[in-house]
């Protein structure tokens, strides 16, 4: 074996910002939604957090405990910018507030960040008030997150659920399925609509949906993402959608 007799030398950060992801173990869309980032100088970083479907507020609510050494496995002992946790009902259920604490206990230099805190910033940066929530779930899933929205302070003009459990079909719902059932959702006088859930694949298609309903749309990925590209000194469309031209 031959070992250089080489100096050598080394660059900084191959990209010069980073946002970690916490993602479910069965989630098939927020890494390929997240993959604008690197473009634009930030480096995505991923790690898996154990979910068993179906989607309820008991198997929610059972990711609390493992938040926090999820967080801290991406990059170990380095700093990043953002954490993204990748769960809108899960963060309604845990408590919003609960889960941002949780990334903060593993990486506490990272802004947290989750689908709700980043969706209230987004439908508050588009001035939206009467809002139409649209989700895959089951009624018993959405209401927990209806009475969230409420408690914000936002009026909702109407909810609509798609009556799924299986957080694997939901990243299975056609495009086409998404925009129909926008349609469908959309009530009189919202200001915007919001569509939960991080394993629905609306982000790449919100300028369709908005075409379609007529009012800003907000997904809890295009929020997220637009969260934590803010948060890393990205400003300008790296989407889709109204959201991304708002500073």
């Amino acid at each position: 074996m031959n070992t250089l007799p080489l100096s050598v030398t080394f660059d900084n950060r191959p990209l010069p910002r980073r946002v970690g992801l916490v993602t479910l173990a069965t989630d098939h869309t927020t890494e390929v939604d997240f993959s604008v980032l690197p473009a634009h100088g930030v480096g995505v970083y991923a790690t898996r957090i154990p979910f068993a479907n179906p989607v309820t507020p008991e198997t929610l609510a059972a990711m609390a405990r493992d938040v926090t050494s999820a967080a801290a496995l991406i990059l170990p002992d380095e700093d990043l910018d953002a954490v993204v946790y990748s769960c809108t009902s899960a963060s309604v259920v845990i408590g919003d507030e609960a889960v941002r604490e949780a990334i903060r206990l593993g990486k506490p230099r990272a802004e947290p960040i989750t689908p709700i805190s980043a969706g209230f910033a987004a439908l508050r940066a588009l001035k939206a008030e009467r809002i139409t929530l649209l989700t895959p779930y089951t009624p018993r899933t959405t209401q927990p997150m209806a009475d969230c929205f409420r408690g914000a302070g936002f009026a909702l003009q109407g909810v609509s659920c798609l009556n799924l459990t299986d957080d694997r079909e939901m990243a299975r719902i056609s495009h086409a399925t998404i925009i129909e059932a926008a349609r469908a959702a959309i009530a009189p006088d919202s200001q915007a609509l919001f569509i939960a859930c991080t394993a629905v694949r609306a982000a790449t298609v919100v300028d369709r949906i908005e075409q379609t309903v007529g009012v800003p749309v907000v997904s809890a990925n295009s929020a997220t993402l637009w969260a934590a590209a803010r948060a890393c000194g990205v400003t300008g469309p790296i989407a889709p959608g109204q959201l991304m031209r708002t500073a």
